[in-house]
């Protein structure tokens, strides 16, 4: 059933897919700046069974580092050119929209387009990941897939690659090229092939996660997790971040928790797994929330710091990364590096 966004609810929309960011995919707040100030609202959000399977749909997102966003904010139309190359390339016009990564600023981004195309309520990974190569359609293996991406100074490069790998690589290389963060656009599939092989309804859930976080985010800490369906899983105040010896990218995060529990917060671009006491307490594709203790807000990994005090909590996946051993292994930590913390 077709839902109508109001402008009202974009901040507790955007906070919903801070949450799913499992401590990564970049802030909400640049583009719920540029949102608000436009003529897009209210925006009609179509449901996936209801459009023609045969639709054509494309999903759009930023790559890179989202922060290097703050410094070189996106044009009015950031997507355009890309979506115009992979236009030309298949052919036919592209008429529908989903999000590729439902979790931080990319969950936002379909917005973006929401007054010449579809809005679909549907989404390839349902959580912050790192790889292009973890999207939906290219982990059940959907064919004829394009990437376009931006090269810098104007340029678009266009891949239709086989292996999903390849397409991550050449894309993520384009992206290095043109500055270390620009935008891409995914097509090549149809409204009915997001039946299959996407979350479908993730729109719908980032909006009541961010309306329930909204609603207790100054509540006891039971009352919130209650809110959110989510477990607690620490709490208590950073004192040591160590790097991992054989990934500088990855990091331990130590919590003392007011118990005497000591717990152990494992991140690389997202959190990936919670021990306390030794124990693993949760892991990906678990999404793992990281708040700050007094304010509430959101955290992502380069927000931790020594002595601030956070709350951790656990939010279960969709079930879409539950559904085959297959799905499950390209979310897990050992899909990062770090087998030795896959959950069991």
């Amino acid at each position: 059933m077709a839902t109508r966004l109001a402008q009202g609810e974009l901040t507790a929309l955007a906070r919903g897919y801070a949450l799913l960011g499992s401590g990564g995919g970049g802030s909400t707040t640049m583009l719920e700046l540029v949102l608000a100030g436009s003529g897009r609202w209210p925006i009609d959000v179509a449901d996936i069974d209801e459009l023609d399977p045969a639709t054509p749909c494309m999903g759009v997102a930023f790559v890179g580092s989202t922060l290097l966003l703050e410094e070189r904010l996106p044009g009015d139309d950031p997507f355009g050119p890309l979506i115009a190359a992979v236009e030309r390339w298949l052919g036919h016009p592209v008429p529908a929209v989903c999000s590729l990564e439902g979790g931080g600023m990319n969950g936002l981004a379909p917005l973006l387009l929401a007054s010449n195309r579809t809005l679909v309520d549907a989404d390839c990974t349902g959580r912050g990941v790192p790889g292009l190569d973890q999207m939906s359609l290219f982990v059940d293996e959907v064919p004829g897939l394009v990437f376009a991406c931006e090269t810098g100074a104007g340029g678009v490069a266009l891949v239709e690659a086989a292996r999903a790998i390849d397409a991550e690589r050449v894309v993520r290389s384009a992206i290095v090229q043109a500055g270390g963060v620009g935008c891409a656009v995914l097509a090549g599939f149809t409204v009915g092939d997001l039946r299959e092989h996407a979350i479908g309804g993730h729109l719908a859930r980032s909006l009541a996660l961010g309306d329930a976080f909204q609603r207790t985010a100054s509540e006891p800490v039971p009352v919130l997790a209650a809110a959110l369906g989510a477990d607690l899983l620490a709490e208590g105040r950073i004192v040591s971040i160590t790097p991992h010896a054989d990934d500088a990218h990855v990091n331990a995060v130590e919590i003392a928790g007011g118990d005497g529990t000591v717990h152990r917060v494992v991140t690389r671009s997202e959190t990936l797994a919670v021990l306390t006491d030794g124990t693993l307490a949760a892991a990906a594709p678990t999404i793992i929330v990281i708040l700050d203790a007094i304010s509430r807000e959101v955290l992502e990994v380069t927000d931790l710091s020594l002595a601030r005090s956070v709350i951790v909590f656990g939010i279960p996946a969709p079930d879409w990364w539950q559904a085959t051993p297959e799905r499950r292994a390209r979310v897990l930590p050992s899909a990062y590096g770090l087998a030795d913390l896959d959950a069991a």
